[in-house]
């Protein structure tokens, strides 16, 4: 099918050094995302009955970004260490599957959100009948979206195969710049993975801000429960467009490579042109955490909140049980003085004389 023998293929062509600046930068990533996107999710799901429609999206964001992170990161770190693929044809295919439809997944779900953020402020009647349930259904419409195009190769319309660089998987470049067949899914994905998106995206922000921009002036004049309104949806927005953002320049120069990679001359392409790229998109997985817990004050107040939580629990349990009954007993001795003798006087007090008796001073 004109792909390379394996232990050519699988051999990286980047130098060792990159590689493992490569490996390292992974491993930040990787930390970076897990922590960050496991904090996301813990945060929503301690505040599940105040989240909003629209938050569905970012908590699926979480989740597929984690899911990057768990299938991609391990494989390619490991790989980009020992400066060649490790895991064979087979983990190779599924390496690639699994960073095709997390990917797809991701930019599905932002699709969707600008879009929902579009019809609730441009249509305002529409936008308040969306409930839960629509978000959960366009969430499971964003997975088979991103499931159909990731089935593709493995029903042959184009193939898995390994990186120009050698540590890593995804569509197999080569065949596509000599096979129609594998190139016309190349263009497929391109336009209805990233062109068609990205434009929805474009228009819905672009209608957004026509429709703020005009009503501007009306917005000040509304009471004080309506412009709270207003403030909940401007917070919304700017999260939507920092991570799109975000998501546009990790994944832009990777989709340019991958149709220079079809319709050109692959052998003048470096490995490094195909590696570089593929970092600046496995960095994705990260903006949304950061974008969210720095916007969202009220995540943040539950992060700080837990953590305190924990810092006194910790302090607690770290106490030596030792410590903890010297200070009890500390406490009972000075509220109940112990008698050392039958007259129940106290050492260093004089015992005090009984009703009635008259005092005798003691002699020099």
């Amino acid at each position: 099918m004109g792909r390379l023998d394996d232990e050519t293929a699988f051999q990286s062509n980047i130098p060792v050094p990159l590689d493992i600046t490569v490996a390292v930068v992974y491993s930040l990533f990787g930390i970076c995302s897990l922590f960050g996107n496991s904090t996301l999710l813990y945060v929503s799901y301690k505040k599940k009955h105040l989240l909003k429609p629209a938050e569905f999206f970012i908590i699926n964001l979480a989740v597929s970004d984690l899911g990057l992170t768990l299938s991609l990161y391990p494989l390619a770190i490991t790989s980009s260490f020992y400066h060649r693929w490790l895991y064979g044809n087979t983990v190779c295919s599924i390496y690639a599957f699994c960073g095709m439809l997390f990917g797809i997944c991701s930019l599905s779900t932002l699709t969707l959100f600008s879009m929902v953020c579009f019809v609730k402020v441009c249509y305002p009647l529409y936008g308040k009948s969306s409930n839960c349930i629509h978000g959960r259904l366009l969430v499971a419409c964003a997975w088979l979206y991103a499931l159909l195009f990731a089935c593709c190769p493995l029903g042959h319309w184009g193939e898995y195969g390994p990186e120009p660089y050698g540590t890593a998987c995804c569509i197999d470049w080569r065949l596509s710049n000599r096979l129609p067949t594998a190139r016309s899914y190349t263009v497929a994905l391109f336009f209805f993975c990233y062109i068609l998106p990205c434009g929805l995206i474009l228009a819905s922000y672009a209608g957004i801000l026509a429709t703020v921009h005009a009503s501007h002036k009306t917005m000040e004049h509304h009471g004080s429960r309506h412009m709270h309104m207003s403030r909940i949806q401007i917070v919304i927005i700017k999260l939507s467009m920092a991570v799109c953002i975000g998501f546009f320049v990790a994944w832009s120069p990777y989709a340019l490579v991958s149709m220079w990679a079809s319709f050109g001359n692959i052998e003048d392409i470096p490995p490094v042109a195909f590696a570089i790229p593929a970092m600046f998109a496995k960095s994705s997985t990260i903006y949304n955490p950061i974008v969210y817990l720095a916007i969202r004050p009220n995540f943040r107040k539950v992060i700080f909140r837990d953590l305190a939580a924990l810092k006194r629990r910790t302090g607690k349990c770290c106490c030596h049980p030792r410590v903890k009954t010297a200070k009890k007993n500390e406490i009972r001795r000075a509220c109940h003085p112990m008698p050392t003798s039958r007259t129940g006087a106290t050492p260093g007090v004089a015992p005090r004389p009984a009703e009635g008796a008259v005092a005798v001073p003691r002699r020099a």
